[in-house]
């Protein structure tokens, strides 16, 4: 049984980003990048269902440009049995990425593809849906514990109005929530031995994918600075502030 998992290169959690001068989109110029959180998760829980014998083989693939060979380095090194990078220097939005992944996925035919619920730079949470919609296949968003066998994965969600369990006959596509697992610290023998796996690259085009940006940015703003808060006298002032000023009640 094979599983694909996708990652992505985003800025790390960590640091904190402004916005360009001229307001065309983040400054990332020289930021720490890493593997998106959710993409993290997604490539533990791969590496442990290989680990219970479960899973033969486990590829991660990510789609940008050249540094995210680091990240997949990454992945490797977290347990992953080789990597793909799809190679492109354009704005990779959703549909294109989910249409790339579409392409491997029928090129390696995966029993289950796992991704990242969303990414924390652009925080669409599309991909992992249109990957199934486009290929044809159940899917479970959200999950917070996987279950394969018998040719069938188990998924936990959490709603709105408690937990969901769905089934799912495979193949299938699933995207990860923070309650699914901890992702383990990468050792240094590990990611020594990581720089051994395969990694190949191939560009969009082999995969006979259009990858041209069909959303244009028009302009990115910081949020405005909150101002300062005010003490008040009592209940009967605050009220007054409320409606006068806030304008909430």
């Amino acid at each position: 049984m094979k599983v694909l998992v996708a990652i992505k290169r985003v800025v790390d959690p960590n640091v904190k980003v402004g916005v360009k001068s001229d307001g065309t989109g983040v400054d990332i110029a020289n930021v720490k990048m890493s593997m998106n959180p959710f993409d993290e998760i997604a490539v533990e829980e791969a590496v442990r269902l290989n680990e219970a014998g479960v899973v033969t083989e486990v590829i991660a693939v990510s789609a940008g440009v050249t540094q995210a060979q680091e990240t997949l380095r990454t992945a490797l090194a977290i347990g992953a049995d080789r990597a793909v990078l799809i190679e492109s220097n354009e704005d990779l939005q959703p549909l294109a990425v989910a249409k790339l992944l579409k392409a491997l996925v029928d090129k390696e035919q995966p029993s289950l593809v796992i991704l990242g619920k969303q990414a924390i730079d652009d925080d669409s949470n599309q991909t992992g849906q249109m990957l199934a919609a486009l290929a044809g296949l159940p899917q479970a968003t959200f999950a917070s514990k996987i279950t394969v066998a018998d040719g069938r994965a188990t998924v936990a969600r959490e709603v709105d109005g408690g937990a969901e369990t769905l089934s799912l006959v495979l193949p299938a596509v699933v995207t990860t929530d923070l309650r699914l697992n901890e992702p383990r610290y990468v050792t240094l023998p590990n990611i020594m031995k990581a720089k051994k796996k395969p990694l190949d690259t191939v560009k969009p085009s082999d995969l006979g994918v259009d990858v041209t940006p069909r959303l244009k940015t028009l302009k990115v703003a910081e949020p405005p600075r909150r101002s300062a808060g005010v003490k008040v006298a009592d209940v009967n002032m605050l009220v007054e502030k409320l409606k006068t000023e806030a304008k909430v009640l």
